[in-house]
């Protein structure tokens, strides 16, 4: 092909480029543009709010509302106060809401999962539908009945009559359940905990309050959510389980492979991408807790169901202190995307390369 050929081909293979990119931008201009008015812009505007002492009276953007820069993020980790020891309140308990309600789901789920993924069980269709049902009802709902099992009249305390427990006063301890262990076990007073972690702590709460662990009402949110979300993690992990080769376990069973050993070298590795799904997706739900927490408690008894979504909107809409409530929410995301990048980094590939060969191992090679 002559040069002037080759050149006019540039041209033709340029111009339709062009036409695709310009075709491709108009397809995207309006999601991009839903996405800026309705996603980036608030993000924007509640940036701004975090940084000012708006009060919710009139526009955050008028003249009158004080700029304060940082001080609310500061009054959160930095000054001694109501404001910091709530905080550090609500995270304490979302810390201890994660630690027990994300591992618990996820091992629910895989365990579920793998025994409705099982040929010789009949009624698969039923127990998959059975086990989803929670979790396409409305969290509002089933905290109400929650609600009503958990009275001071319901089944759950005529129960715990029956056995001798006074079930009102349980769940309305406000101590964690490392505290009444042992103080069960006379291993501590929780009147007069151990003077190193009474007299030292960290953000305005000593160590023996961020250690008294989830409380008792704490512990019956958690149940209740785990139970809603299983059903759906289940459906993950089974799709997951429906892409393993049937081959490679097949071939592990003529190996001699026990039925742990199979799951453990054949069937887990394959649901790595499941795995990291799913307990990703729980450390964002669970960070955000919210709906039960307002529905069933609101942060009784005495600070310990109180989490930072919770804190947030409290802060912003029964308070009327906005800039602090945007600054909660603001760190509560930087908390969420701390703690996915680090399980990311947990559960990655540990796979080693092959060890590079020396520029000298590589030449004599090539000589030989």
């Amino acid at each position: 092909m002559s040069a002037t050929g080759q050149a006019a081909s540039r041209r033709r293979s340029r111009g339709v480029r062009g036409n695709e990119t310009v075709a491709g931008w108009l397809f995207v201009a309006p999601m991009i543009a839903i996405l800026g008015l309705f996603l980036l812009l608030p993000i924007g505007m509640a940036l701004w709010v975090s940084l000012t002492g708006w009060d919710g009276q009139g526009s955050p953007f008028a003249a009158g509302v004080p700029f304060v820069g940082a001080a609310n993020y500061t009054s959160l980790f930095l000054q001694e106060g109501l404001t910091r020891e709530q905080f550090m309140i609500s995270i304490r308990n979302n810390l201890y809401y994660v630690a027990v309600a994300v591992p618990a789901q996820t091992l629910l789920a895989l365990g579920l999962a793998l025994v409705v993924d099982q040929r010789w069980l009949r009624g698969r269709t039923f127990f998959r539908t059975a086990y989803y049902f929670p979790s396409v009802t409305s969290s509002v709902a089933i905290s109400v009945v929650f609600l009503f099992l958990f009275a001071n009249s319901g089944a759950v305390n005529a129960l715990l009559a029956f056995l001798g427990i006074d079930g009102p006063a349980w769940f309305a301890d406000p101590r964690g359940l490392v505290h009444l262990v042992l103080g069960g076990l006379g291993l501590a007073d929780p009147d007069h905990p151990p003077a190193a972690l009474a007299d030292h702590g960290l953000f305005g709460l000593s160590w023996w309050e961020w250690l008294a662990g989830p409380s008792v009402a704490m512990t019956t949110i958690i149940m209740l959510v785990v139970w809603t979300t299983a059903g759906t993690f289940m459906l993950i992990f089974l799709a997951a389980l429906q892409d393993v080769p049937p081959q490679l376990d097949e071939a592990a069973l003529v190996d001699g492979a026990t039925a742990w050993q199979r799951l453990r070298h054949v069937t887990l590795p394959m649901l790595r991408p499941a795995l990291f799904l799913v307990v990703t997706l729980g450390l964002i739900g669970t960070w955000q807790v919210f709906d039960q927490i307002y529905v069933m408690s609101q942060g009784d008894p005495a600070g310990t169901t109180l989490t930072p979504a919770y804190l947030s909107y409290r802060t912003a809409f029964t308070d009327f202190e906005y800039g602090t409530g945007a600054a909660i929410s603001f760190v509560l995301f930087l908390i969420i995307v701390t703690m996915t990048l680090l399980q990311r980094w947990i559960m990655r590939d540990r796979d080693v390369p092959a060890p590079r060969r020396r520029w000298w191992q590589v030449w004599r090679r090539s000589r030989s």
